[in-house]
C-alpha cells in the first residue's frame, strides 16, 4: 500500500507536496501555503509545521474522496495534531472527526490549537513554540474501499494571538541552585568545652540500653525454661 501510495505522490498531475507516512518522515509545511497532494485510502499522512508564541494555528484539511460508485459505504475521517514530544494537543474548534455519507463526493475537516505559549509550568499541557505535526486519517472504512486514489487539500494559518495574555518570563529558577559546603554567618558555632563532660557515658556505650523489651524477652526465656522443666518432670519414668 505505502508502494501504491508513492507511486501517486509522484504521479503526473499530482501538485504541491508530498505527505510523509510517520512522524519521521512528515513532510514539513508552511502557514498561507496550500498543499495538495494525492494518496489512497488507509494511509496515515503527516505533515509538520513550526510554531512560535503567540501564534493560533488553524488547519483545514479537504478530501476529495474516490466516486461513490467505487465505494461500499459511509467513511469516518480524523485529523490529530501532536507537539515535539508526540503529546495529541486538543483541538478547541473545527469538525475533528467527521463522517463521510456513502454518496458524499468530498469531506472537510478542521483542528484549531489553542494558542502558542512562550513559557508553562512543568506539569501543564500547554502548547509550547517548536514543530508540531499533522495526521489525517480514515478510522473507519469498507475492506473492499482500502487502496482507492483519492485527493488532499491541507491549509494551514496562523493567527495572532493576545501576546500579553498568557505571557511572560520566569524570574527565577524554580529550583534554585545549592552551595554545599558553605555555611552562613548568622548562625552560631556551638562551643565545645575542653574539658570532659561528667555525664559523658560515651566510655560505656558497649553496655546496652536496658528497655521493656529486653525485660519482656528475658522474662520470656525464663518461663519458658521453667515451663520445659516442669514438663520434663512429669512425663519422665521412675526407675523401680
Amino acid at each position: 500500500m505505502l508502494t501504491h501510495l508513492a507511486a501517486l505522490l509522484l504521479a503526473p498531475g499530482a501538485a504541491g507536496l508530498s505527505a510523509g507516512t510517520s512522524f519521521l518522515t512528515a513532510a514539513p509545511i508552511e502557514a498561507d501555503r496550500p498543499v495538495q497532494v494525492a494518496a489512497v485510502t488507509g494511509d496515515y499522512l503527516y505533515w509538520s509545521f513550526p510554531a512560535t508564541a503567540g501564534q493560533q494555528p488553524h488547519l483545514t484539511a479537504t478530501v476529495t474522496l474516490p466516486p461513490a460508485a467505487d465505494r461500499h459505504g459511509a467513511q469516518a475521517w480524523t485529523i490529530e495534531v501532536f507537539d515535539g514530544l508526540r503529546r495529541r494537543q486538543p483541538c478547541v474548534a473545527g469538525e475533528q472527526s467527521p463522517i463521510a455519507e456513502p454518496a458524499a463526493t468530498d469531506i472537510t475537516l478542521g483542528c484549531d490549537l489553542r494558542q502558542i505559549r512562550s513559557w508553562a509550568e512543568p506539569s501543564d499541557q500547554d502548547p509550547l513554540p517548536g514543530t508540531y505535526y499533522v495526521r489525517l486519517t480514515s478510522t473507519e472504512i469498507p475492506e473492499q474501499d482500502l487502496g482507492l486514489p483519492l485527493k488532499v487539500d491541507l491549509t494551514l494559518t496562523a493567527e495572532k494571538g493576545d501576546t500579553g495574555a498568557d505571557q511572560g518570563t520566569l524570574a527565577a529558577p524554580l529550583n534554585p541552585v545549592s552551595r554545599p559546603g558553605t555555611v552562613s554567618a548568622d548562625v552560631p558555632t556551638p562551643a565545645v568545652s575542653p574539658s570532659a563532660d561528667p555525664d559523658d557515658t560515651s566510655a560505656f556505650s558497649f553496655v546496652p540500653e536496658f528497655s521493656s523489651r529486653w525485660i519482656w524477652t528475658t522474662t520470656g526465656g525464663v518461663l519458658a525454661a521453667v515451663a520445659g522443666l516442669v514438663g520434663f518432670s512429669f512425663t519422665r519414668r521412675r526407675r523401680p
